[in-house]
């Protein structure tokens, strides 16, 4: 990554996974400064993680759907998510989070995701800490980080926050920029604003942050709405999946904050 494209004249940076950040994360790693990444994945990823984490559950997210996955959850004694497809005939847990909270208590999820997972596991790689956020959760994700902020306060280089909208896929496997997950990391950001007030100025928010803050202003009095009638939100409905985007709008139900540790998301509660 050239330094142009790093964002690192601020403190709190937005790109694309799952190429993007991960590289972002690097080239502030690499600089030595800490670096805490905020993966979202409105529908449903992260989503999913913060039902799970809400009710106790450790999820171990997996980078590929294929049948290593299988031989993953036998070695941790993890439940497996199967494709929502597959759940439809035969039950059981998917990438649904509606599929996740219907389930009951299950001690390990795998939840195999080329999209969330898979940014997951790379920003991990770079050497970031890694949180998980969404609509459910932005509010606590914000004040954990404020708090992050805090005990990296001194530290030279400045600490950077790499806010991640994860995003979806084409056909042929190039990023499909997904706009709940913008708004799913403006409502992360425009949160860690508001609790950072006293320290705004030009250099907290890159202007890929801010752009993402003011997309989410935009819809927030109207979430609903918004995640039915976005290309994400309608595909889910016209496959009958209607309860996981309405499950994806439940804004700041969730006091959880998943933090990846070992390979696995549990929650912080602060």
């Amino acid at each position: 990554m050239q330094h142009w494209h790093s964002q690192d004249r601020h403190v709190v940076r937005l790109d694309w996974g799952p190429t993007g950040d991960p590289a972002a994360a690097a080239y502030a790693v690499s600089d030595s400064a800490p670096v805490c990444a905020v993966v979202v994945d409105v529908l449903s990823f992260t989503t999913c993680v913060s039902v799970a984490v809400d009710a106790g559950t450790t999820v171990h997210p997996y980078r590929w759907k294929d049948d290593s996955a299988r031989a993953f959850a036998e070695e941790r004694g993890a439940t497996l998510a199967v494709p929502r497809s597959r759940s439809r005939t035969d039950g059981g847990v998917s990438l649904s989070p509606s599929s996740i909270r219907a389930a009951g208590p299950i001690r390990d999820l795998v939840l195999p995701s080329p999209n969330g997972s898979a940014t997951s596991a790379l920003l991990a790689g770079a050497g970031a800490q890694v949180v998980a956020g969404s609509l459910r959760n932005h509010s606590a994700v914000a004040a954990w980080l404020v708090a992050w902020l805090d005990s990296t306060a001194g530290r030279a280089p400045a600490p950077a926050i790499v806010v991640v909208p994860a995003g979806e896929r084409w056909p042929d496997g190039s990023l499909r920029p997904a706009v709940e997950d913008l708004w799913g990391a403006g409502a992360v950001v425009a949160a860690l604003a508001g609790r950072l007030e006293h320290r705004a100025g030009p250099l907290l928010l890159s202007p890929e942050a801010e752009a993402a803050g003011a997309a989410w202003l935009a819809v927030e009095d109207r979430v609903d709405e918004a995640l039915a009638e976005c290309a994400s939100g309608r595909e889910l409905i016209e496959q009958g999946w209607p309860d996981d985007v309405a499950v994806a709008g439940e804004v700041d139900t969730s006091q959880s904050v998943p933090v990846l540790a070992d390979g696995a998301f549990t929650a912080y509660r602060g």
